[in-house]
């Protein structure tokens, strides 16, 4: 545990409590935290929103990439498949397998954790059979050997915890049923399916170690078990199952979000949910600066409602070390009390180490993302 520097200090005019029952009409709240959003934090009252900058120079800036533009083919082996951001303890690729994979895949450098943003299919892996689809995420221990054998074209978001593995978050006061019950979690099964895969003919797993591929032939197909038992093993979670703790009064941080964690990084997941329908209460995401954490947002369905002009398919990347938060009409929507509900799913990576942008990344990126905020609020203002 840190031992922060923490008492408590407040001047000037300021709201009674964060998030909620702000000053005069016209202020706006800024959040500065540590540690993402679980540290200590200070929030701030601003006369002008903290994000309408009209100019800006150098590499840090949010940055959006469109990646159903993202060129190349299929390819059946996912570690072909294009990285967009990377830093070494984490790889953000999108993979799009349409046909059966005819050779086995092996991650030796860490988990993988696959989220179908399209498409479903079979998974054939070391522990069984498993029906995946749309919405599913697929966590694969480190060095699991598997194949995917798609029924439509898959479009896949993968996120390798590089050295490392995936956990559960700590769910404190609310318990481990709340979110998700671990009861939901599905395992792949010894079955029909899996015994019918198994067969004497030649088969090549190809293994990914320090970035580098090897390949290992066999004379008989290895996914030849026969049965399994312990704790360690293939599992899928659907965003459907999950059910996001809610505050009528308070708008939550991503933190209470999470889905997975890794050491140096969080997955969060946003799911359908209501509004905050107290009057004094936040609506949408607060004005922050995360200056430990880059953010990166994956967009999988419906209208996200702190942003404009982002579709589904879109990723938005946020580094550390600038002011963040919603764009001019999400926040005016929410302050006005247009929805009563959001309708959005979205994949939200939060890292400790920052993120390079590949050249994958950089080839659909929006330049005019970066002016999104200033340019909607000249209209505003119009």
């Amino acid at each position: 545990m840190r031992n922060w520097i923490r008492f408590p200090a407040a001047q000037g005019t300021h709201s009674k409590q964060a998030h909620a029952d702000f000053p005069p009409e016209g202020v706006y709240e800024r959040e500065i935290g540590r540690s993402g959003f679980f540290g200590p934090a200070t929030h701030l009252h601003h006369k002008h929103p903290p994000t309408s900058w009209i100019a800006w120079e150098g590499e840090l800036r949010p940055r959006a990439f469109d990646l159903n533009q993202l060129g190349g083919t299929a390819t059946a082996n996912p570690f072909q498949a294009p990285i967009i951001l990377k830093n070494a303890h984490c790889q953000y690729r999108l993979w799009r397998c349409c046909e059966p994979m005819l050779s086995l895949a092996r991650n030796a450098d860490g988990d993988d954790l696959l989220f179908i943003h399209d498409g479903g299919g079979e998974l054939f892996c070391d522990y069984g059979h498993l029906v995946v689809g749309k919405g599913d995420y697929v966590l694969l221990p480190r060095s699991t050997m598997w194949r995917l054998v798609p029924d439509s074209p898959m479009t896949i978001l993968m996120i390798e915890a590089t050295n490392e593995a995936y956990q559960l978050p700590e769910k404190g006061i609310v318990g481990a049923q709340a979110i998700f019950d671990p009861a939901v979690l599905q395992t792949p099964q010894i079955n029909a399916a899996f015994i019918a895969q198994q067969d004497e003919e030649k088969w090549q797993v190809i293994i990914k170690r320090h970035n580098k591929l090897s390949v290992v032939t066999y004379p008989f197909n290895p996914l030849d078990a026969i049965g399994w038992h312990g704790e360690v093993c293939v599992v899928k979670l659907n965003w459907r199952d999950i059910r996001p703790l809610m505050s009528h009064r308070y708008h939550l941080p991503p933190s209470a979000h999470t889905t997975f964690v890794a050491p140096r990084f969080v997955i969060c997941t946003f799911v359908p949910r209501p509004i905050e329908s107290d009057p004094g209460a936040l609506k949408v995401p607060f004005y922050h600066n995360n200056d430990d954490y880059d953010e990166v947002l994956f967009y999988h369905e419906g209208d996200f409602f702190s942003r404009d002009n982002i579709e589904r398919g879109m990723v938005t990347f946020h580094p550390a070390g600038f002011t963040h938060g919603p764009h001019p009409k999400a926040l005016k929507a929410g302050m006005t009390h247009q929805k009563a509900f959001t309708d959005e799913v979205a994949v939200m990576l939060d890292t400790r180490d920052a993120l390079e942008v590949t050249d994958a990344g950089s080839s659909v990126e929006d330049p005019g993302y970066v002016y999104s905020w200033c340019n909607r609020d000249e209209e505003n203002n119009e």
